[in-house]
């Protein structure tokens, strides 16, 4: 559909009653919008974080997509400036594009509907990466491969136990024991975690905790909630890593459209929501929840800098993306390659302790944090798997070790942590609602064939 097209369907829909075509046109056009901006944040992040081609980012974050933009997408005219490193995307005649900017620290930002771009001059300033140096800092001598893990991991990545498979790393005792990808990708090869984002937001918060004056079980301190009256000032930290805020949107779990798509503020949207049930009272998987929990330790800690932290553990080619105000969306807006995500998983093993490139060991997260982000202590999730501080719980899957906790993310994205065998299981995908990914299944094959 072209440009004119969709201007001519829009103008056509106010030939019938006024009212309803108005909001008809109103939707039409919004979801166009919407459209652009999912299309130009992905474009942006797939090409500058992800290091993929255009041809697969059409194929892959394009496609299985949300049924509301799905048709919208692939009509939509696309430019992209690789100077300053910038996407824009057409949606109406009488609009401006949407735009998506990339920078080295924080990847890529949709800026707000109108927003008439921005152009420096200057040469991008890129990452530097240290792959030279030994892993988990780097990429040498990072294998010890294991023959059969391999089999399990090409079985996957060639569609074993559903979905469609993009990568699967298998590591133990500090060292990968397999690891596979599909054609287009490699071991830098960087996808959106989706809501994997939010385990690692409840590590910034562990590291902010550590070196900070953050306690998690007292009042969060958002500020939009600190009016006289305001019964949202009680929320805690830890109700909000826990999906017990009492809050109420207008969509649980991992929709947050206007923030993902219509380049809305955290602070203007996921702020305003009311309180409608007690505070630790009630499991109710939402994004606003981590949105709220980063802003409780950003305001509490100045130092909060995930940028900084990923260079600690080596997680170089790993990117926490903000909005245009500088609020991080870690409820899912995070990009990082599978390696990344083991480094990751080592971390928790090492019990958030880490060795820095000169080879000298330093505390990253407090000492009991993994013991506060697995523990069930708030309510539970009415489902498969329970739920600690931001990571899922595998603590009652049979064949599978009762300390095994996850972080798990929209498409098939996977971070399985199981400390009583050193092992880390990362598995990523593009998978559809129609085609899912077993992970339990998958895990269970994988801790059979280790012991």
């Amino acid at each position: 559909m072209r440009r004119k097209t969709a201007s001519a369907l829009i103008i056509a829909a106010f030939t019938a009653a006024p009212l309803a075509a108005q909001n008809n046109a109103d939707d039409l056009l919004y979801n166009r919008a919407l459209s652009a901006g999912y299309k130009a944040q992905f474009t942006c992040s797939g090409l500058w974080n992800g290091g993929k081609t255009l041809e697969n980012i059409a194929r892959d974050e394009l496609t299985g997509i949300y049924p509301r933009i799905a048709d919208i997408v692939p009509t939509l005219e696309t430019e992209i400036d690789e100077k300053e490193r910038q996407v824009k995307v057409t949606y109406a005649d009488d609009a401006p594009p949407r735009i998506a900017i990339w920078n080295h620290r924080t990847g890529c930002t949709s800026l707000p509907i109108g927003f008439s771009g921005i152009k420096t001059g200057a040469t991008v300033k890129l990452r530097e990466f240290h792959d030279e140096l030994p892993w988990p800092m780097g990429d040498a001598n990072a294998k010890a491969p294991d023959e059969s893990m391999g089999a399990l991991a090409s079985q996957a990545v060639d569609g074993g136990f559903g979905g469609k498979t993009s990568a699967v790393l298998i590591m133990r005792g500090g060292k990968i024991t397999a690891e596979a990808y599909m054609p287009g990708h490699d071991k830098h090869t960087g996808q959106r975690t989706w809501s994997v984002a939010k385990s690692i937001a409840g590590t910034l918060i562990g590291h902010a905790v550590l070196n900070g004056s953050i306690d998690v079980n007292k009042p969060a301190q958002i500020l939009e909630w600190q009016g006289f009256g305001d019964s949202r000032k009680s929320i805690t930290l830890d109700n909000l890593m826990r999906m017990a805020s009492g809050l109420y949107s207008d969509t649980a779990g991992n929709r947050t459209d206007p923030v993902y798509m219509g380049a809305a503020s955290v602070g203007q949207r996921s702020t305003s929501w009311p309180l409608i049930r007690r505070p630790g009272s009630h499991f109710r998987y939402a994004n606003n929840d981590t949105l709220m929990a980063v802003r409780g330790a950003q305001a509490q800690y100045a130092d909060f800098d995930p940028y900084a932290f990923f260079r600690k553990t080596g997680m170089t080619r790993t990117y926490a993306e903000t909005d245009w105000q500088d609020n991080y969306i870690l409820s899912s807006q995070l990009w990082t390659t599978a390696r990344d995500l083991a480094r990751l998983g080592q971390l928790y093993l090492n019990n958030g302790v880490w060795k820095d490139r000169q080879g000298k060991k330093q505390r990253l997260l407090p000492e009991n944090w993994r013991t506060y982000v697995t523990a069930p202590s708030g309510p539970q999730p009415d489902r498969q798997f329970g739920y600690g501080a931001t990571f899922w719980l595998m603590n009652t899957s049979e064949g599978i070790p009762a300390d095994t906790f996850a972080g798990f993310g929209n498409r098939g994205q996977y971070l399985i942590i199981i400390p009583s065998m050193e092992m880390v299981i990362v598995r990523r995908g593009y998978d559809t609602r129609e085609a899912r990914f077993n992970i339990e299944e998958f895990t269970r094959q994988i801790v059979a064939d280790a012991q």
